[in-house]
C-alpha cells in the first residue's frame, strides 16, 4: 500500500477536497483496533509505543513497552478474558486511574469483547447503573495502592450481584501483592493471571469492523449518564483522521494525561499514535490533577522531546503562568478542546511559550473528533475545519422535530454524518446482544450534536452555544455564548459561563460567573458594566456577574453549568424570601438534572407566605422545617 494513499498531504485547509477524492474504503485502514495493533507490531516491533510515568514527581524513570511488547501484553489479557467466558458481544467494565496495565487491558477488552470504561468518580448508583446496562460480569479495577476508592466500588458492585470476577491493576512499576478477597467473586491480579496465557495470537474470533469495540458514558454527573456504543470502524476511522495530520509524522511524541475513560484519551492519544507508529508518554494516574506534573512539565517536554499534548483550557491557563525552565522547542503545537477557549488564555499561552494552541471539536456520539484547526492557518473564531469524510451542516429544528437545512453562515443546530457517527445508545440487552437506540439524536444517519453553530465556506465550524443552554427571557431566546464571549474579551477575565436566573416577570434573566487573572482588582459591578457596554444585544446584558475561583467542570474537563444554575436559583429565591421572618435559609441542588430549591423555615411556622412567593417561579421547590442540631 502506498504511504501517500494511507497518509495523504493534510496540513492546509485546502487539502480536504483532494483527500476526499479518494473513497475512505480505498485508504487501506485496519479493520479493527486489534488489526491496528497487529499492524503496528509488525511494522515497528522494537519501536517504543508507550512510556508510562509513575507520577508527576518520578518523571525520569518510566515503564516502557515497544509495539511488539504491547501486542504481547494485549494477547495475554485478551486470551485470559476469552477463557473467562468473554465473547464478542460481552462487555468488560474498566474502572481505574491511568497506569501501564490499564492501557493493555483496555485494548484487550476490545479484542475479546467490548470495553466499557467508567469514571470511578461517578456516584456508586451511576456506576452500578452503567455496569448493569452494559451487562458486564468482569471488572478490571485498581488495587489499594493505585486507588483505595476503587476497591470500595468493586465491593459495591459485587454486593449488588453485578460483578463476579475482579481483575486488579496496580501502580505502574509496582509489584503485585496477594489479592484481597470478596465473598461471591473471584479476585486476582490481572498481570499475574494473564502471564500464564498465550502471547503470540488471540485464541478467539478476531473482531470485525462492524462489531462493537467500546461503550463510553457521556460524562454526565447528574441523572444516569448515557452509554454510547462505538464500533471498531468508528474508532479506526476517527483515529486515522486525527493521525493523518501532516504536521506530526512518525517521529512525534505525544503527552497523554487525560483519563482513559474518556474518548480523547483512547482515540487521540492511544489509537491515532498506534496507526502512525508514534510514541506516547503517559503522565501517571492523576494526570492533569497532579500538582507535581505542572511543576515538572517543561522538564518532561525537554526530556522526552514532546511534540504535542491535548488538554482543556484550564490546563493551559495554569501553564501560561509557569516559568519555562527547560528547552521546549520540540513542541510543535498544543491541542485544546472540550470547552470554549478564552482569548486571554490563548494569548497568554502562545506569548508565554511560543507554541500555537490548536482548537478541536468533537463529542462522544461522533466517536471523538469532528473538526480541527491548523497551526499555520489560524482562525481563532472557529473550532476547526471538519475532518475528512465527515459531513457537517446546520439545521433548524421545528417544535414537531422536523429538520430544515440552513445555508452556510446561518446559525442552527450542528449535525454530523459519516463514518464516525455512533450506532446509538445502549438501552438494554436481548438474546441477540445490545439493543441500541439513537434516542432522538439520530435522524436519517445525521447526529444532532445539541450545539448551535454556523459553517463558513471553507467548512470551518463556528460554535454559538448549546441549544439546551439557551436563556429564555420573556420569550426571547438568548445565546449564552454571546455573554460569555463578551466577558472573555475583558483583559482580566480568564473564563466565563452564563446561565438563566429565575425571574418572576421574565421567566429567567441572564447572569454570569467568571474567573479572573491572579491579582486582578476588577469588581463584579465593573464586569457587569463592561458586559452591558459591550454585549451586542440589550436583552443579553447580564443582571449580575459573580467572580468565582473556578468554574465547575465535569470529570473530563467539560463545562458543567448545572451547579451554576442551582446557585443562580438559590440567590434569586433567597432575595425573594429575604423579608419573610419564618425563613431561616435557602439552598439549591441538582436532582435528575433539574434544579431544586429548598426553603428552610422555622419549626411550626406558617408556610403560606413562602408558598405564595415560590409559586410565582417556574422551578421545582420544597419547604422544610429548620431543626438546628442541639
Amino acid at each position: 500500500m502506498s504511504s501517500n494513499l494511507l497518509w495523504p498531504k493534510y496540513s492546509d485547509l485546502t487539502d480536504l477536497a483532494e483527500i476526499e477524492a479518494v473513497p475512505l474504503s480505498d485508504r487501506g485502514l485496519p479493520s479493527s483496533t486489534y488489526a491496528a495493533l497487529v499492524r503496528a507490531a509488525e511494522l515497528w516491533p522494537d519501536r517504543v509505543a508507550v512510556s508510562v510515568l509513575r507520577d508527576g514527581q518520578d518523571w525520569e524513570h518510566p515503564e516502557r513497552r515497544t509495539f511488539g511488547q504491547l501486542l504481547h501484553d494485549v494477547h495475554q489479557v485478551a486470551n485470559l478474558l476469552h477463557d473467562l467466558g468473554i465473547q464478542r458481544g460481552d462487555a468488560v467494565a474498566v474502572i481505574a486511574p491511568n497506569c501501564a496495565g490499564l492501557i493493555s487491558a483496555t485494548l484487550a477488552a476490545q479484542v475479546a469483547g467490548v470495553a466499557a470504561p467508567i469514571n470511578g468518580g461517578l456516584s456508586p448508583e451511576h456506576i452500578g447503573e452503567l455496569v448493569r446496562r452494559s451487562g458486564a460480569r468482569v471488572l478490571i479495577t485498581a488495587d489499594h495502592q493505585l486507588d483505595a476508592a476503587g476497591w470500595a466500588v468493586a465491593t459495591h458492585l459485587v454486593d449488588d450481584g453485578l460483578i463476579d470476577t475482579v481483575l486488579l491493576v496496580g501502580p505502574t512499576g509496582a509489584d503485585a501483592t496477594a489479592p484481597p478477597t470478596l465473598p461471591n467473586a473471584k479476585v486476582e491480579y490481572l498481570a499475574l493471571l494473564a502471564a500464564t496465557y498465550a502471547s503470540t495470537e488471540f485464541c478467539g474470533t478476531a473482531p470485525q469492523s462492524t462489531d462493537l469495540a467500546a461503550l463510553f458514558h457521556t460524562g454526565g454527573t447528574t441523572g444516569a449518564p448515557k452509554l454510547a456504543a462505538h464500533t471498531h470502524a468508528n474508532e479506526v476511522a476517527d483515529a486515522w483522521m486525527i493521525a493523518a495530520n501532516s504536521a506530526l509524522d512518525e517521529t512525534a511524541v505525544f503527552l497523554a494525561a487525560l483519563p482513559l475513560f474518556h474518548v480523547n484519551a483512547l482515540v487521540v492519544t492511544t489509537l491515532a499514535p498506534l496507526l502512525r507508529g508514534q510514541h506516547v508518554l503517559w503522565a501517571g494516574p492523576l494526570g492533569y490533577r497532579d500538582p507535581a506534573l505542572y511543576a515538572n512539565l517543561w522538564k518532561i517536554v525537554e526530556r522526552y522531546r514532546i511534540s504535542t499534548m491535548s488538554a482543556v483550557p484550564t490546563v493551559y491557563a495554569v501553564l501560561s503562568r509557569l516559568p519555562i525552565d527547560a528547552d521546549i522547542s520540540s513542541m510543535r503545537m498544543a491541542v485544546v478542546g472540550a470547552s470554549a477557549l478564552p482569548a486571554a488564555v490563548r494569548r497568554d499561552f502562545e506569548s508565554h511559550t511560543g507554541v500555537p494552541l490548536i482548537e478541536g471539536y468533537g463529542l462522544t456520539e461522533a466517536t471523538c473528533a469532528s473538526a480541527r484547526s491548523f497551526p499555520d492557518h489560524p482562525r481563532p473564531d472557529a473550532v476547526g475545519q471538519r475532518l475528512p469524510y465527515q459531513q457537517l451542516k446546520a439545521v433548524r429544528i421545528d417544535d414537531d422535530g422536523t429538520w430544515h437545512d440552513l445555508p452556510r453562515g446561518h446559525v442552527g443546530t450542528l449535525t454530523i454524518s459519516g463514518p464516525t457517527v455512533f450506532p446509538g445508545y445502549v438501552t438494554s440487552r436481548d438474546s441477540t446482544g445490545f439493543v441500541l437506540d439513537g434516542n432522538g439524536k439520530l435522524v436519517d444517519g445525521w447526529l444532532d450534536t445539541g450545539d448551535l453553530a454556523w459553517i463558513d465556506d471553507d467548512d470551518f465550524v463556528h460554535l454559538a452555544g448549546r441549544a439546551k443552554d439557551l436563556i429564555i427571557r420573556g420569550g426571547h431566546n438568548i445565546d449564552p455564548a454571546m455573554i460569555e464571549d463578551t466577558l472573555r474579551g475583558h483583559p482580566d477575565v480568564t473564563d466565563a459561563a452564563a446561565v438563566g436566573r429565575p425571574d418572576v416577570h421574565a421567566g429567567e434573566v441572564p447572569v454570569a460567573y467568571v474567573t479572573v487573572r491572579p491579582g486582578a482588582t476588577v469588581t463584579p459591578d465593573q464586569l457587569c458594566e463592561w458586559a452591558v457596554d459591550h454585549v451586542t444585544e440589550n436583552a443579553a446584558a447580564p443582571k449580575a456577574v459573580t467572580v468565582v475561583d473556578a468554574l465547575p467542570l465535569t470529570a473530563v474537563g467539560k463545562p458543567h453549568k448545572l451547579p451554576l444554575r442551582a446557585d443562580a436559583a438559590r440567590a434569586a429565591i433567597g432575595d425573594a424570601v429575604a423579608g419573610v421572618s419564618a425563613v431561616r435559609s435557602v439552598s439549591a441542588g441538582i436532582e435528575d438534572s433539574r434544579t431544586v430549591v429548598t426553603v428552610h423555615v422555622a419549626a411550626d411556622a406558617d408556610h403560606s407566605e413562602v408558598e405564595h412567593i415560590l409559586s410565582r417561579y417556574t422551578l421545582t421547590w420544597r419547604i422544610t422545617e429548620h431543626n438546628p442540631a442541639r
